[in-house]
């Protein structure tokens, strides 16, 4: 989120400052200042513990099946991304900062291929290079005049052309998506880096997309792709005003004009956001990016405003100016992640989302927030909202049958947050019933992350049910220090396991992950 703002009033050109060589500003930059005494949430001492310690890259190697058997039916690879930091930080480090690393896993005739591999990104290559931490961790704030000083450093760094920041110091670190028949890994502070998946299981990064260089500074990590015409909707935030602009891309892949969102008057943080048959959603939240607040040595550039009324925004998703976005106050909802959303026969909008509350706490104290999954419906003629739960346990990083993207649809899955950010095991949810039909936990010790259903690969057309396949994810062990990979039942009411298999490098806990059948994997 820093990235716009660094662009917008730093555009600098490299001119020559002799005395600001590579070795003195790596000098300088070790000699300043510690920190003062950071809390536990920043301090890369006490992140970077346990399954959240970064790991070496894994080249493809063949796993060992432990329980079951792979289903032939489920050919592809599945990809998950993470933060995964090549060098020790310097100074605060924040869980979601850390260089992008790809965990696949790819499966054939029951087989199965496992590879870690960092995202090759303009930072991981230039840092690599050189043996050490260039760029500093901005999300974590700074909160002393060592941190300032590395900043500062990085600045010196910039204005002598030994970094460019024209080519963005972003992590793809956040998820993976698959569209213009390209995998991208992403994150919302850049532009996403192509990736592509070997037939041996190796995982390749291509190099950062610019979409033909009509794509800007950023977008974000969580794009919808409606699979009936091909077009993907996004969107970018800004500290600065639009502090949100709307766009899309045609099936060719072709960008089409922005839509700045005028009507949002803060810099408010959306990390997600729905697509309907007609809509595009947004929520707009408590939570704001705060760049001055970084400077003035006040923490993360990050801040909640309590007195603030969450509202949602709904606009044609063919809008080509936001007088036709309107808004709807929901007290007390703050969406991080909408898990599906669609349009009802009677003028209203349903939407499932997860609900941060205590969200105050989300960056510092995560352990305090509770996700409560709503489901909302808006009366877009009448305006009238009502609101319902779904679980009463802390649910997050879920997914739903991706054929019913943007569509009525009865199931999703939703990992359980109960040692939040560790998911201890899934839920299956049914929209219809409102409430949890099946769940299965990880065992003592057994953590997870995102769960993420995968359809029965079947003859197109015959006609499946919409929970006929599997849900999977990796799982970690803390006890034996093992991860394997984990193929549940998507039908059964305790969700067994069909499969799992041993994998030959420990997995770090990580955030959003995509499954690619082979026929994709052909289009790359």
């Amino acid at each position: 989120m820093l990235l716009p703002f660094l662009t917008t009033f730093f555009v600098i050109s490299p001119f020559p400052f002799p005395f600001l060589s590579f070795p003195f500003l790596t000098t300088l930059a070790s000699c300043l200042t510690k920190s003062p005494p950071l809390h536990p949430s920043v301090d890369p001492n006490f992140v970077l513990t346990g399954n959240f310690a970064p790991v070496d890259e894994t080249p493809p190697t063949e796993c060992l099946v432990v329980e079951g058997e792979l289903p032939r039916s489920l050919h592809g690879v599945y990809i998950r991304n993470g933060p995964n930091p090549q060098h020790q930080p310097l100074g605060p480090h924040h869980l979601f900062e850390g260089d992008g690393m790809l965990h696949s896993i790819l499966l054939s005739q029951g087989r199965a291929i496992f590879c870690s591999r960092y995202v090759k990104t303009y930072k991981y290559k230039l840092e690599h290079n050189t043996g050490i931490p260039l760029i500093p961790n901005f999300l974590s704030g700074f909160y002393g005049l060592g941190d300032v000083g590395r900043g500062i450093v990085a600045l010196g760094r910039a204005m002598t052309g030994q970094i460019s920041l024209t080519k963005g110091f972003g992590l793809a670190n956040t998820s993976l998506n698959f569209f213009c028949n390209t995998l991208f890994a992403m994150v919302e502070t850049d532009l996403p880096y192509a990736i592509r998946i070997t037939e041996e299981g190796d995982i390749v990064t291509i190099g950062r997309h610019d979409f033909d260089g009509k794509a800007p500074v950023n977008m974000t990590a969580h794009p919808k792709m409606d699979e009936e015409t091909g077009e993907v909707f996004a969107f970018r935030c800004s500290p600065v005003v639009p502090y949100l602009t709307y766009f899309r891309f045609d099936s060719n892949g072709c960008k089409e004009k922005d839509v700045p969102i005028f009507s949002i008057n803060s810099p408010t943080y959306v990390h997600d956001f729905g697509i309907t048959e007609h809509y595009a959603i947004f929520p707009d939240i408590v939570l704001e990016m705060a760049p001055v607040d970084m400077i003035m040595l006040q923490g993360m550039p990050v801040r909640c405003r309590p007195d603030k009324v969450p509202r949602i925004g709904i606009i044609d998703r063919y809008a080509t100016s936001d007088s036709e976005m309107r808004w709807f106050e929901v007290p007390g909802f703050n969406a991080l992640h909408i898990i599906k959303a669609w349009e009802d026969d009677q003028s209203g909008i349903i939407i499932v989302a997860t609900n941060a509350l205590n969200i105050e706490n989300f960056f510092h104290n995560m352990d305090k927030v509770h996700f409560s999954l709503e489901k909302l419906r808006i009366d877009m003629k009448t305006g009238k909202i009502t609101r319902g739960v779904l679980s009463k346990r802390s649910l997050e990083l879920g997914s739903i049958n991706p054929s019913y993207g943007g569509k009525k649809s009865r199931y999703v899955y939703m990992a359980v947050c109960e040692q939040v950010p560790k998911m201890s095991g899934v839920v299956k949810i049914d929209l219809e019933l409102g409430c949890e039909v099946a769940f299965r936990s990880y065992g003592g010790g057994c953590f997870g992350g995102e769960v993420l259903f995968v359809g029965r690969d079947v003859v197109e057309e015959i006609e499946c049910d919409e929970d006929d396949g599997f849900v999977v994810s990796y799982v970690h062990n803390e006890r034996e220090n093992e991860s394997r990979f984990v193929v549940m039942d998507a039908k059964s009411s305790t969700l067994d396991i069909v499969a799992a298999a041993k994998l030959p490098g420990r997995v770090p806990y990580g955030f959003h992950g995509i499954f690619l059948r082979e026929k994709e994997l052909q289009m790359m």
